[in-house]
């Protein structure tokens, strides 16, 4: 079983209901984190984990809702870690991952330099590994396997989402993307797609036509279902709700989402949990091409 939580539902919108862009997902015995927006170590919490014990960090891409919290959990990583030697965070994006991870630290320099003065059993930065990816295997340790593929959030690029397998289960996280070959191909008869989405009937009456230009690189509550069934996946997981679900309708939410697909629809707030099963799928259907990644 693979058990997905969505740590953070918000957007770009501070929401004082959910936190930023982020998702757990637990294999086994090991722990991965998939993006870092605000407030991600306090639901970490909520939910009794910490830093310390994440297995990796994977980011989708490098808009500032997604990785908002990345110092706060290298460094709070570092600093509860009490382990001899404990082994560098792995952190795996795309590229310009490594760029970012290294400003950000620099940003942190004065912080790392206070503590390491302070306590003699720091002797060190926070340890950190940057692996940087846009296709392919990027993890496989103790029967937990992890590949990315590309997706299309144009001009935001490049991105890409992950599918984590263990056991037989098997989950994809798309990050922020409209429809797109690639994703289709890497979410082919997973057992749960985590797939971010927006209300375009919505944000299409708004004035203000910087918000409205986010219809164009994210996909639809629809388009997101419409992937799942292409894709064949067993369940689809919503998140990254924009606007946010006004309370009392998430059922026209689920509702659109079931004109395009018609299995098992999760949505929810912070620390929504899903758990996802071996042989939770049912094969890709042929619904008609989907443009490629660029």
């Amino acid at each position: 079983m693979i058990e997905v939580t969505l740590l953070g539902t918000g957007s770009p919108i501070p929401d004082p209901e959910r936190a930023g862009p982020s998702t757990l997902a637990r294999a086994g015995d090991q722990i991965f984190l998939i993006d870092c927006g605000r407030g991600v170590l306090q639901r970490l919490a909520a939910i009794g984990l910490g830093a310390n014990q994440l297995s990796a960090l994977l980011l989708t891409h490098l808009h500032s809702d997604h990785i908002a919290d990345l110092g706060d959990v290298i460094i709070t990583r570092w600093v509860s870690t009490f382990t001899p030697d404990a082994p560098p965070l792995p952190i795996i994006g795309p590229p310009g991952t490594a760029e970012v991870v290294a400003a950000t630290l620099k940003a942190f320099g004065f912080d790392v330099g206070y503590r390491i003065a302070h306590h003699a059993d720091l002797t060190g930065p926070p340890p950190v590994e940057v692996h940087e990816y846009t296709d392919g295997a990027v993890w496989d340790h103790d029967g937990v396997h992890i590949q990315c593929a590309p997706t299309d959030h144009r001009p935001v690029t490049p991105t890409i989402g992950f599918r984590v397998e263990h056991a037989g289960a098997s989950v994809v996280l798309a990050g922020d993307t409209v429809p797109c070959e690639s994703l289709d191909t890497l979410a082919a008869g997973a057992g749960a797609l985590v797939h971010t989405v927006i209300r375009k009937d919505l944000i299409e009456k708004l004035p203000m036509q910087r918000i409205r230009d986010i219809c164009d690189y994210h996909s639809s509550v629809e388009e997101a279902a419409a992937t799942a069934t292409r894709a064949g996946v067993g369940i689809l997981v919503l998140t990254h709700y924009v606007p946010a679900i006004a309370p009392g309708t998430e059922d026209q939410w689920r509702a659109l989402a079931a004109t395009e697909f018609d299995r098992q629809i999760e949505l929810g707030g912070d620390l929504h949990r899903v758990q996802v099963h071996p042989g939770v799928c049912t094969g890709p259907r042929d619904t008609g091409p989907v443009k490629p990644a660029e």
